[in-house]
C-alpha cells in the first residue's frame, strides 16, 4: 500500500521521501469539530446575507476565515471586504462556533502521536485558525508532543490554504525541515492541495462528507477513512521509509 504510494511521490518529489516531520490539520483531523464549524459559519454568513451550506464550510476549511468571507462576500453580495471588515464578520463565526459544546478529539489521534514520537519524528500542527482560544487549547491537549513553535496558524502566513505556504512555514517552525522530510495529514481539499503544493507526502482522512475522489483528485498520496486507520498503519509506513531515516 505505501510503497505505491511512495513509488510514486518519489517520481516528482525534488529528492526522495525522507520523513522526519508530521504536519496535522487541527479541525476534521484531530478534532471533531467541523459539523459545529459547518453550522456557525451557515449561521453568522446568514446575517450577512450570504448563503452558505455545510459543504461548502468542507469546501473552504483550511483558508484563513477572512479569505473565506472576502470570497463569498465578492461572489454573492458584489462587495470587495477589506481584511478589517472581513475579520469583523470572521469574530461573529468564531463567536457562534464557541458558543457550542467542547468538540471532541478523534479516537486514535493521541496513539499516533505518541507512535510518530516513538519512530524519532517530530510532530507539527499548521491551521488556518485565528482563534487563540482554539489554539491555546491545541496546547494543552497535545503538550506531550508539541510546543508553541510546533504550531502554525492564521497569524504565520498571509496567503493560507491551498496555497503551500502554510506548510511550508510549518516545516521552518517546526525545525526547518525540507518537503520531502514531511507527511502532512488533511481532511479538506484546499488542505491536500497546500500539502502537495509544499512538496509533502500527504495522507488524506476522508472525515467529512465529500467523497474520497475529491481528496484523492487533489493530489493525496494515499487515503484512509479515520485517523485510527492512518495509527493501525503507521509501522507499514515506516518500514517502507526505514533505510531512508
Amino acid at each position: 500500500m505505501f510503497q505505491k504510494a511512495i513509488a510514486q511521490y518519489n517520481k516528482q518529489a525534488e529528492q526522495p521521501f525522507a520523513p522526519k516531520i508530521v504536519l496535522f490539520d487541527m479541525d476534521g483531523v484531530l478534532y471533531n469539530s467541523m459539523p459545529n464549524h459547518a453550522k456557525a459559519w451557515q449561521r453568522a454568513m446568514a446575517e450577512f446575507g450570504i448563503v452558505f451550506t455545510a459543504e461548502d464550510a468542507y469546501a473552504t476549511e483550511g483558508a484563513r476565515g477572512v479569505d473565506t468571507v472576502r470570497k463569498y462576500a465578492k461572489a454573492q453580495l458584489g462587495k470587495e471586504l477589506t481584511e478589517e471588515e472581513a475579520a469583523e464578520m470572521y469574530q461573529l463565526k468564531a463567536r457562534y462556533f464557541h458558543e457550542m459544546p467542547e468538540t471532541d478529539i478523534f479516537d486514535g489521534v493521541k496513539d499516533l502521536m505518541q507512535k510518530i514520537q516513538d519512530s524519532g519524528l517530530k510532530i507539527g500542527i499548521v491551521t488556518g485558525s485565528a482563534q487563540r482560544q482554539l489554539i491555546n487549547r491545541l496546547l494543552s491537549d497535545f503538550k506531550d508532543f508539541i510546543n508553541e513553535a510546533q504550531v502554525t496558524t492564521a497569524f504565520d502566513v498571509k496567503r493560507g490554504k491551498p496555497n503551500p505556504d502554510p506548510y511550508l512555514i510549518g516545516l521552518q517552525k517546526a525545525g526547518n525541515f525540507a518537503p520531502y522530510e514531511g507527511i502532512v495529514v488533511e481532511n479538506a481539499p484546499l488542505g491536500v492541495r497546500s500539502g502537495v503544493a509544499a512538496g509533502c507526502f500527504t495522507v488524506a482522512i476522508n472525515s467529512g462528507p465529500l467523497s474520497d475522489t475529491v481528496l484523492l483528485n487533489e493530489g493525496a498520496n494515499i487515503l484512509f477513512d479515520t485517523i485510527s486507520d492512518f495509527s493501525n498503519s503507521w509501522e507499514q509506513l515506516m518500514a517502507c521509509c526505514k533505510p531512508m531515516i
